[in-house]
């Protein structure tokens, strides 16, 4: 219903504007929209060339130097290979940037969900999503549902672990400020410090070195690991999910970024449309099954 133009309405005598409202109230009202209105804001948004990204013409990813395997393949998230590589032109395709729109940044893997203003669109580097980094950053939906897992050197007495129990007294290490890390401390909860390493190499250094029983990463990459990189090392098992709920990897955006809806409407396509299980098959097919450390 729209009203009588303000100076009309300062004209009209009280009676007019009484009959004019009783008049309005009695009349059929037309179907409320706002839900498909505000869906066709949103789809209109996302069209191609419609997004406000950092720079016009370009979608700007982030991640952090080196690139691990099996997540980017030779340490070049550029060349599209590795599962997060393919997993991030999948995305850019479906918000209408084709590869040579896609511009790679490197941004250290805590500071990615730190607090501030981020100088990227997206950044894809096995960010879990956690309601803690729900407050300095937006995610995505999951784009890959991942389990913790805890390596250690063939031989050790750590390799022989079979449970929680037998996790305790080791000295155990992870990359800071992940999930790994919590793990240790939330689930493990051993009786000597966890070691917390700035990157993960450090980390495989110090299990290599003796410094460390075990060492704790997500699964795909503890099969990386042990495959290519520590061959004399193993697998000791995998962590249950915490709560029931599976811990998944987010695209992380800046606070409040009017692409998120996009980003995630992205993902939830590719997740539907069977993309992301072909991704995972190809680069992450050899992740088996490990034993669940209860």
């Amino acid at each position: 219903m729209s009203l009588a133009p303000r100076a009309l309405r300062r004209a009209a005598s009280a009676a007019t504007v009484t009959l004019l409202f009783t008049a309005a109230a009695c009349a059929p009202q037309p179907e409320d929209k706002t839900d498909d209105k505000a869906s066709g804001s949103a789809s209109k948004a996302c069209a191609q060339g419609e997004l406000r990204t950092e720079t016009a013409g370009k979608l700007t990813i982030a991640t952090d130097e080196p690139a691990y395997e099996p997540w980017f393949k030779d340490g070049k998230p550029a060349n599209g290979k590795g599962f997060e590589s393919a997993v991030a032109y999948a995305v850019a395709q479906r918000l209408g940037y084709g590869k040579g729109d896609v511009v790679w940044q490197t941004v250290p893997f805590n500071k990615a969900f730190a607090p501030g203003e981020k100088t990227f669109d997206l950044d894809i580097n096995q960010v879990s999503i956690s309601a803690e980094r729900k407050k300095a950053v937006d995610f995505s939906s999951g784009y890959y549902d991942v389990r913790q897992a805890v390596i250690a050197l063939k031989g050790s007495k750590a390799a022989r672990a079979k449970n929680l129990d037998g996790l305790k007294g080791l000295k155990l290490g992870a990359q800071v400020g992940t999930t790994s890390l919590n793990y240790i401390d939330d689930v493990v909860r051993p009786t000597r410090q966890p070691a917390a390493y700035a990157k993960n190499d450090q980390a495989k250094s110090a299990l290599k070195n003796g410094q460390v029983d075990a060492i704790v990463t997500d699964l795909p990459t503890a099969f990386y690991i042990t495959a290519a990189e520590v061959t004399d090392a193993k697998i000791v098992g995998q962590f249950e999910n915490q709560g029931g709920t599976p811990e998944q990897f987010g695209l992380v955006l800046d606070k409040g970024s009017t692409l998120t809806p996009c980003v995630t409407d992205a993902v939830d396509a590719l997740r539907e449309d069977g993309t992301l299980a072909k991704i995972e098959k190809q680069w992450l097919s050899d992740a088996v099954d490990a034993p669940v450390l209860k």
